[in-house]
């Protein structure tokens, strides 16, 4: 990325900011990045970063380059809670429901979509969308539709497959995959109405169906309340560990296999092992900023530091936690031989 006149007089730039996410170990402040970079204050970067948007076609560039794409590819969405609960005045923060930790938190909300080949099970991060209702109207089930339209349509990738947590199982995504001829994959909700008796009983929670030793094996077409008539879908139980069980609905009729279903399940878990990485080495969650602008920025920044971790460490055969570590193999040696603080 060739660096913009502003940038050129700045002194900074976004590969410089990313290059300190890359580096510093747990403090993310541009308090601490000023303090460590030469001739660059911390108000000259709060400039940047509050008047500079990032340029998100390079984040595509970036990751596009790296890819491996598949003929039966699969995209995977999920959001997760970016933890703001000590930051109550930063302005695209909101009170809203953490899955992983079962409460409502103050932070934001990202929404992000993932692509993997299913051959090799390595997985990109392609798009994502900040959740904030408040300034373009816009729910986490509309960013889905928007980044899959994009994926399709504006970078043409080649799909299979839609992987989706219970939250996006809703008549009007599931008939958006329908009808650009994609298929889905996604739990319901164990309280989810349904019916699997061709309209001949009443609809039941799914988590109250009748399943024969077949239909364990094979799956049941079932019709979901609030869906067309005609629109019916394969549900398959499916156990994902000794007490839990989820109920995985699919557009693919001619799907008849419980065990390929529950690999659907494990990747779709793909995009977990994303958010507790990019959390854990980024520092995603530790801009402490009040605009907006700036924390927008600070996670385009973080999400592309995380794609790049994440090449390096198939290049050489590793983690991106043990990448971070290793930064300070060199520093723990020099301390060692010889120490800073001598203990007496």
């Amino acid at each position: 990325m060739e660096l913009t006149e502003s940038e050129k007089i700045m002194g900074f730039s976004y590969r410089d900011y990313c290059q300190y996410l890359v580096s510093s170990q747990k403090n993310y402040t541009l308090t601490y990045l000023a303090e460590h970079l030469e001739g660059v204050s911390h108000d000259r970067i709060n400039r940047y970063l509050k008047n500079q948007p990032f340029p998100l076609e390079e984040f595509w560039k970036s990751v596009e380059k790296e890819m491996e794409i598949d003929e039966e590819g699969i995209l995977i969405y999920d959001d997760t809670v970016l933890n703001k609960y000590s930051s109550k005045e930063i302005e695209i923060a909101r009170y809203q429901y953490s899955g992983a930790k079962k409460k409502v938190l103050q932070g934001i909300g990202l929404v992000g979509c993932i692509y993997l080949n299913p051959k090799t099970g390595k997985y990109w991060l392609i798009d994502y969308r900040i959740y904030n209702p408040d300034e373009d109207g816009k729910t986490k089930l509309d960013h889905l539709i928007d980044m899959l339209e994009a994926a399709i349509f504006k970078k043409k990738l080649p799909i299979k497959a839609v992987l989706m947590d219970s939250w996006y199982a809703s008549k009007k995504v599931m008939s958006v995959i329908d009808n650009w001829e994609k298929i889905y994959y996604c739990p319901l909700k164990r309280n989810r109405l349904v019916d699997d008796t061709g309209g001949q009983e009443k609809y039941k929670r799914v988590d109250s169906l009748k399943w024969n030793s077949q239909q364990e094996e094979e799956g049941k077409v079932i019709k979901i309340r609030g869906f067309p008539a005609e629109k019916k879908v394969k549900l398959f139980r499916v156990t994902i560990s000794t007490n839990r069980t989820e109920y995985i609905a699919t557009n693919d009729l001619s799907q008849n296999s419980t065990s390929r279903v529950k690999t659907y399940c494990a990747w779709r878990w793909k995009i977990e092992e994303f958010h507790r990485e990019v959390k854990q080495v980024t520092g995603i969650e530790s801009c402490q900023c009040r605009k907006a602008a700036i924390q927008k920025n600070h996670i385009a920044c973080a999400l592309w530091v995380w794609n790049f971790l994440t090449t390096i460490a198939r290049q050489t055969q590793t983690t991106v936690y043990a990448l971070k570590q290793r930064l300070l193999d060199d520093y723990l040696t020099a301390q060692l031989c010889s120490s800073t603080l001598s203990f007496p």
